[in-house]
């Protein structure tokens, strides 16, 4: 455990490797909590019937659950794409309430990749999150819904300038995940 626990958030458009990244970190650090808000999400009844204040709902859990254990003195992971700058200024509130240190990740690649990349997970997974993604994402508009998303992503990392973006090369999952541990060390 470190001195002082972190709260790390592993922004980014999908299937760029959030929750991979997330669970490969709390496998290695005793005790860290990886903490998807999509799986908190999933744990309501009937959240598709309003899947937005289901998502709302998730997200206030899961700082309540962030709180709770950074306060114990352990690190959280936060794997989601996040889009508007409120949620993230609200983790950053409860990591400083929590006398916790705050780091803001982005991981990218280039459009197209991603698009490509979240098409080929929707086609080829039978993990039922990547599944649900996939439907979910083809009920909002399909790739003209992950390209607003990208779009709104770059948006985000303007409006937080000590954001840090990481590129994620398909493939190159030991080189991010150590990138990122150098980053978390400097």
């Amino acid at each position: 455990m470190p001195d002082v626990p972190r709260l790390i958030v592993l922004n980014g458009p999908p299937a760029i490797g959030k929750t991979t990244l997330a669970r490969r970190y709390a496998n290695d650090h005793a005790l860290a909590l990886a903490l998807d808000i999509d799986s908190v999400r999933r744990l309501l009844g009937r959240w598709r019937d309003d899947p937005a204040r289901a998502g709302l709902l998730a997200r206030t859990m899961t700082l309540t659950l962030a709180r709770v254990h950074l306060g114990s003195g352990y690190d959280v992971v936060l794997p989601q794409f996040l889009g508007r700058v409120e949620f993230l200024q609200e983790a950053e509130k409860v990591a400083k309430e929590a006398g916790s240190s705050f780091h803001e990740f982005v991981l990218m690649s280039d459009r197209d990749d991603v698009v490509r990349r979240f098409n080929e997970r929707t086609a080829t997974s039978r993990d039922p999150a990547h599944v649900e993604a996939g439907e979910l994402v083809a009920k909002l508009g399909g790739d003209e819904t992950l390209f607003a998303m990208y779009d709104r992503l770059l948006l985000m990392i303007s409006a937080r300038p000590q954001t840090q973006v990481v590129q994620c090369p398909e493939g190159g999952v030991d080189e991010v995940y150590k990138l990122l541990l150098a980053k978390l060390r400097a």
